[in-house]
């Protein structure tokens, strides 16, 4: 026999069952329009930044993954000890070789005129002998016109007149030929064409790029005696210099020195240039050969260098150091043999914060 609810609650349940379904319905309406709570985006926001980029660590080291050093292109070169010459550092410029360079002044004054081939430019690649400009003379402060109708009638009484005198009137009224000295590039050009020069004015200035002098000056009378080489540095290579000579007169109570080199690298620079001149002497240093590229500076203002310690792991390291050819410096304190030192990419580092 089977139980029966009893009558009165039959409503009661029929209500609740409405009830229920109408929450059900209303809940799957509204849940497209839910929206996730702060920090449980799906897709939305950019990918959380993760802990394996380059950084500074606390103790002062950076962290670069292999990735970031490739792409800086970091390169690295192990330090030995030895003995290292002891060089001096002295301040130079850059002069003309009289045997290889010239300059071309007017004999007489007068108006210049351009020659064959235009009036040369700086920069200019000329040959020996070649005629650079025209100088139309003006004589006794007389117009080039009157010199030259005084030559007409000197010629038409050639039969009493002094040959002497006709030939001074025909060089009174020539052009003069302003002629290239010596082959290479004008260095200076001061004329343009209708200007109107004095005897003895510059006009052009023509060197060889490839030979030039270099003048250093030394206060310490005693560095001439004890020279075995000297460098200068031109676009991050050193050139060899050769001592020329010393003079026996100070100039500004120092001792030039006159060097010479030769080599395309000299053409990188140009007369009258300030350099620096690293002379070494005959005695020697202990120290490692860094190049000049991997010194930093720290936020103490301290010279540093960047040492390899690990794969990815940079620590800066004090360090002192000495001249040593204008591309390489002697460290003589702050590293041990075998450190490898970031000698590329140096600057990048330093500035990973």
């Amino acid at each position: 026999m089977k139980p029966h609810l009893p009558t009165r609650l039959l409503p009661r349940l029929c209500a609740l069952a409405r009830g229920l379904l109408l929450g059900a319905a209303v809940a799957a309406l509204a849940a497209p329009l839910a929206h996730a709570g702060p920090g449980h985006d799906h897709g939305d926001a950019p990918p959380a930044a993760t802990g394996n980029g380059p950084k500074r660590q606390p103790d002062g080291s950076v962290f670069l993954p292999k990735p970031a050093q490739r792409q800086i292109d970091v390169r690295t070169q192990p330090v030995s000890a030895g003995e290292l010459p002891r060089t001096l550092e002295l301040a130079g410029k850059v002069r003309m070789d009289p045997n290889a360079g010239g300059r071309v002044q007017a004999m007489v004054a007068g108006r210049v005129a351009p020659g064959p081939r235009g009036l040369p430019l700086p920069g200019q690649a000329v040959r020996k002998g070649e005629v650079l400009a025209y100088v139309t003379p003006e004589v006794g402060g007389h117009s080039r016109s009157l010199a030259e109708s005084r030559l007409r009638r000197m010629r038409e009484l050639a039969d009493t007149v002094p040959r002497k005198a006709i030939e001074e009137a025909e060089a009174a009224v020539a052009n003069e030929q302003l002629r290239a000295p010596v082959s290479g590039v004008v260095a200076s050009a001061n004329v343009v064409s209708g200007q109107v020069v004095e005897a003895r004015d510059v006009l052009f200035e023509i060197v060889n790029p490839e030979r030039l002098l270099i003048e250093a000056l030394a206060f310490d009378l005693g560095v001439a005696d004890d020279i075995a080489a000297a460098f200068v540095a031109v676009g991050g290579q050193k050139q060899p210099l050769r001592l020329l000579g010393v003079a026996r007169s100070l100039r500004e109570q120092a001792l030039p020195l006159t060097f010479g080199g030769e080599g395309a690298a000299l053409s990188r620079l140009a007369v009258g240039q300030a350099v620096q001149v690293f002379v070494h002497t005959r005695s020697t240093v202990r120290g490692m050969a860094v190049p000049a590229a991997a010194l930093m500076k720290d936020p103490a203002n301290r010279t540093i260098v960047w040492v390899k310690t690990a794969p990815e792991r940079f620590e800066p390291r004090p360090v002192t150091v000495e001249p040593l050819d204008g591309v390489s410096v002697a460290v003589t304190s702050g590293l041990q043999p075998g450190d490898r030192v970031a000698v590329r990419a140096a600057g990048l580092i330093n500035q990973i914060r």
